[in-house]
């Protein structure tokens, strides 16, 4: 029997590679959704898709857009939902401008949120469907520096975990992603976004950002093998954190703040 898949923010990253891993299986049918017209176009030409067996379907799904996603809820009905889509930009919590938080929030959350709630009410409705949230591992451990990504993420957990809940009496299952530090270009272009308004900035640290852990980031292939396994597993695991490497420490970080003392 054929599963439908909806993929948003699928046109790049994790979703892009998760779109290509399914189509070369059979069983599938892969809704990807794009942000523009040109994903769109770049989707279909790809050469990662051009052999697909299962069914590849590229749509524009700007998720902020109204007219997109009320397009997206009348003409899908996917088996499994991905809310792959995010943006990042960083920057201390006392210098970032406060318009940034805004921005971060209503893509990272408030679409989300809309996106689940168009999609999950079909599901409830039949009495199946899995929602899959991506969060991050910087929506479990605070990160210096990094306060709007980590803030929307914190954001994602605390919904996904009432979700989770809330509808799982009604069959639809609810789970999420938590990806460490991965080499997509996502993590360097989110530093180097503070670049643009840091100069300019009303109000400055003297500390400069720490960004040194860009030197160590993983193989993203291990990512999108996760969030398959996920998406294809009959019960996969509430939570599928990697690199395991950062588990130990994802971990412990957060036990330190139960016993932080100023």
């Amino acid at each position: 029997m054929t599963k439908k898949v909806l993929i948003t923010g699928g046109a790049t990253g994790f979703g892009r590679g998760v779109a290509a891993t399914l189509a070369a299986e059979e069983g599938w049918e892969v809704v990807v959704g794009c942000e523009n017209w040109q994903q769109v176009t770049d989707v279909r030409n790809g050469d990662d898709l051009k052999g697909a067996v299962s069914k590849v379907t590229a749509v524009k799904l700007d998720v902020t857009d109204p007219i997109d996603r009320a397009k997206a809820f009348a003409e899908h009905e996917p088996d499994v939902l991905v809310l792959n889509h995010a943006i990042m930009e960083s920057g201390a919590v006392i210098e970032t401008p406060p318009g940034i938080f805004e921005k971060i929030f209503d893509v990272n959350v408030l679409t989300g949120i809309r996106l689940l709630q168009g999609f999950g009410r079909k599901m409830v409705e039949r009495g199946s469907g899995r929602i899959i949230w991506v969060s991050s591992q910087a929506g479990l451990n605070p990160v210096p520096w990094d306060a709007p990504y980590g803030m929307s993420k914190f954001a994602v957990e605390a919904l996904a975990a009432a979700a989770y809940e809330e509808l799982k009496p009604h069959g639809v299952q609810v789970c999420t992603i938590n990806p460490g530090a991965f080499k997509t270009g996502f993590n360097d272009t989110g530093l180097e976004s503070m670049k643009q308004w840091r100069e300019q900035a009303e109000y400055r640290l003297s500390a400069e950002p720490f960004v040194g852990w860009l030197d160590h980031q993983a193989d993203p292939a291990i990512m999108i093998e996760g969030m398959v396994e996920a998406i294809k597993a009959e019960h996969p695991k509430y939570r599928t954190f990697l690199p395991t490497e950062q588990l130990a420490y994802a971990r412990n970080a957060q036990n330190e703040l139960w016993d932080r003392v100023l």
